[in-house]
């Protein structure tokens, strides 16, 4: 394993490092993510984006709640809607504090090509720089094109249904003490649920959403109806007068699981997690059991 003292990167990012087992190229590469991830959320404490917005998704149970797979993006939702709220701002804060850690970054808003509440950037890095940067070998890097990108997405919901879920603030202490505000556990499995209901990825499978809801499930986290109610009514998956029973939950999900790809769903999932044995277990029946174990919040 590298020894990352002999690094020449600030103390915190070699604390960082230091959390992670390195033996394949994907672990560095999930490692280094996960460190600009963090390090990006530094740089929107700073600016003060907490007090506007809240963190959600996968990569929010990831570094508040030790989930134990690696993720992607970075998902936020305003506090309230406001459709003026302009993501581009806060560009400039995350390159600062990158650069601050020797990571060159680019920070890209992306243009919209149609009318939506979801505003996206970009966070880009070259991928051989960046791994030679945390301690990657040499060597180990000839099979990387010279011009590959990591990238993270960013993302915000600016048109959040009123009343929404319960926030709360979480401490990091790396890679410097600040707090991060997010939804409790009850509102991000209701953002899950969505996910895995509504979400539409053009004929792709998101493993990564089955994988948190066995996730939830077997934390015995329960379920806010009432969050998920008000999502899916936004989102066009339910109208007003509808209300989700434990019955009707189960009835969407089977008709979603009838239709669920296993395959693919493992493909998606199997560079984001360790132990890819557990993958053996997923099927249309195994899923169609997790989702009768959910519990509704009171």
């Amino acid at each position: 394993m590298q020894n990352f003292n002999e690094i020449n990167a600030p103390e915190a990012l070699l604390q960082m490092l230091n959390r992670y087992k390195l033996e394949s190229i994907q672990d560095y590469k999930n490692a280094i993510k996960e460190i600009v991830q963090e390090i990006a959320l530094l740089g929107l404490w700073r600016a003060k984006f907490f007090e506007k917005a809240a963190f959600y998704g996968g990569t929010a149970l990831r570094i508040l709640y030790q989930l134990d797979r690696f993720s992607e993006d970075l998902d936020f939702s305003l506090l309230k809607p406001n459709k003026n709220f302009d993501l581009g701002l806060y560009e400039n804060f995350i390159k600062k504090e990158l650069e601050g850690f020797g990571f060159l970054a680019e920070v890209e808003k992306k243009k919209k090509t149609k009318q939506s509440a979801i505003d996206s950037a970009f966070i880009k890095i070259n991928t051989i720089e960046h791994l030679l940067l945390i301690g990657m070998p040499k060597n180990v890097t000839q099979n990387i094109h010279p011009n590959e990108l990591i990238k993270i997405r960013f993302e915000i919901d600016t048109d959040p249904p009123l009343d929404g879920g319960i926030t709360k603030n979480s401490l990091l202490l790396l890679p410097y003490p600040f707090t991060v505000k997010s939804f409790r556990l009850e509102d991000l499995f209701a953002g899950k649920v969505h996910c895995a209901l509504c979400r539409e990825w053009k004929g792709r499978v998101k493993g990564r959403d089955w994988y948190d809801l066995i996730w939830f499930v077997s934390r015995n986290v329960s379920l806010n109806v009432t969050y998920l109610e008000k999502r899916m009514i936004q989102s066009g998956f339910l109208n007003n007068k509808q209300k989700i029973t434990k019955k009707i939950l189960v009835e969407m999900f089977d008709k979603k699981i009838d239709k669920l790809d296993i395959e693919s769903a493992k493909n998606d999932i199997i560079n984001f997690i360790k132990d890819s044995f557990q993958l053996k277990l997923w099927s249309k029946d195994f899923f169609k059991q997790i989702i009768r174990k959910i519990n509704i919040l009171k």
